[in-house]
């Protein structure tokens, strides 16, 4: 069925695209130019391990809803439990942390410049993306995104709201 189909946003599946292309990057082949401190191996295996489990349980908690491309699945849910709770975008904050690691622990400028590109890529991805939640989600996305980073940490407290939308504006107009 025509309608069925997930429409064609070529722009915006160019962004895949870059993810994968830059993800491989970190992958560049060749001999490790530098040493690493023991504190800094030990650092970043343990980054590479906690950023795998946070995209991993970001993964976990789409489940079918997960999609490489910046539109929702039709039919899909907007997640906010679990690791949404502490990031509005798990998967791409735990591809972060671990593709640092990895690119620090490979000891080579080629994969550090993928990285780098990779975090591009994600910073746009996830802004488009956020807007395709906005556009399908509405007001539960906004009150949902008021809430956690983007990336990772604490919730922020939302401060209270007057019920209707009115009470306030009129003293202020007077």
């Amino acid at each position: 069925m025509p309608g069925s189909e997930r429409p064609r946003r070529p722009t915006a599946d160019l962004l895949v695209l870059a993810q994968a292309l830059a993800g491989a990057g970190l992958l560049w082949p060749g001999r490790a130019r530098w040493r690493l401190p023991r504190p800094v191996t030990v650092a970043c295996l343990a980054a590479g391990v906690a950023g795998t489990a946070l995209a991993e349980e970001g993964v976990r908690f789409l489940g079918r809803d997960l999609t490489p491309f910046v539109d929702p699945k039709d039919g899909a849910h907007l997640q906010t439990a679990g690791p949404f709770e502490i990031s509005r975008n798990p998967v791409y904050a735990g591809l972060l942390v671990a593709g640092a690691a990895f690119a620090v622990l490979r000891r080579r400028v080629e994969p550090l410049v993928a990285f780098a590109a990779l975090a591009a890529v994600l910073h746009v991805k996830s802004g488009v993306e956020e807007q395709r939640l906005r556009d399908r989600f509405g007001a539960e996305y906004a009150v949902y995104a008021a809430r956690p980073p983007r990336r990772v940490g604490l919730p922020r407290p939302v401060a209270a709201r007057p019920a209707v939308a009115s009470i306030g504006r009129e003293d202020h107009d007077r």
